[in-house]
């Protein structure tokens, strides 16, 4: 059979707290290296966003900064936080990774953590890192069909697309599909989330289950305002897979981390999810 060239193709954004190789490997991270760049392959389109944590050597991984994104600005919990856009190739696969930068939030020794212990604010680094993705995305004009979110860093993004931007032409038929691990964090963000979301014209009354935002909680919020999901891992939280089940969302289960594997489940997925109407 032919293949129309005139097709527009398929455009897939993936959102992810980590991707190898600019963190230590990890099966979010190895996901998240592979993945897109095998739904790349399958003659979609693809663009993939991570935090640019202070970690991530820039000169060894070639990150530049692309001035034409950068600019924006952002206010989170009453302040004005500047969003710089970094981007890095890997070259071998044809692929790019854009960076989302922010001095206060990311320039820092650690990731998620300080010596064990969750940092204070990743509230507002998730919501930063959420927001800044999705206006990034507006700014470069390309309009997603389908919106996949890895790692509870993201775990907000499917949130405010739905609270905030489903009046946006580039996003009114996104489909959300959440990808879970077994990234399960000790304690929970301070209850002053709660409020920002509210500043941010979240609907309060539909949020309450962010009123106690731990890992549990986070993550069905997710669930709640995703079409499908992916379970990354056999050992993912059974509470999470006991609420996906109930509310009986569409969702597959990783077996093995190949790309050829990761590709086929996953596009076969992707595409059953975008003609579910």
């Amino acid at each position: 059979m032919d293949i129309n060239p005139n097709l527009e193709k398929t455009r897939v954004l993936f959102i992810s707290q980590e991707i190898s190789p600019y963190l230590e490997q990890s099966i979010l991270g190895t996901v998240c290296r592979y993945l897109p760049q095998g739904i790349q392959e399958r003659n979609k389109e693809i663009r993939t966003f991570m935090p640019k944590f202070g970690v991530i050597n820039e000169r060894r991984n070639q990150l530049h900064e692309v001035i034409r994104l950068s600019g924006m600005n952002l206010i989170i919990n009453d302040v004005d936080h500047p969003v710089i856009i970094k981007v890095a190739s890997l070259s071998q696969v044809r692929m790019q990774i854009y960076f989302i930068d922010n001095e206060e939030y990311f320039h820092r020794k650690a990731t998620l953590t300080d010596n064990g212990k969750m940092f204070p604010d990743n509230d507002e680094r998730s919501i930063f890192f959420s927001r800044g993705v999705l206006e990034t995305v507006k700014k470069l004009g390309w309009s997603p069909n389908l919106l996949n979110c890895h790692g509870w860093m993201a775990a907000l993004t499917p949130l405010y697309i739905n609270e905030l931007y489903r009046d946006n032409p580039l996003f009114t038929d996104v489909k959300i599909v959440t990808t879970l691990y077994n990234d399960d964090f000790k304690g929970r963000f301070r209850d002053s989330i709660y409020d920002i979301l509210k500043f941010d014209g979240i609907d309060a009354k539909e949020q309450k289950i962010l009123k106690t935002a731990n890992y549990i909680n986070l993550m069905k919020c997710a669930i709640d305002n995703s079409d499908a999901i992916v379970f990354a891992e056999k050992d993912v939280n059974p509470k999470l897979v006991e609420y996906v089940k109930e509310k009986k969302l569409p969702y597959i289960t990783y077996n093995k981390y190949d790309i050829d594997y990761l590709t086929d489940i996953s596009d076969q997925f992707f595409d059953e999810i975008l003609n579910n109407n």
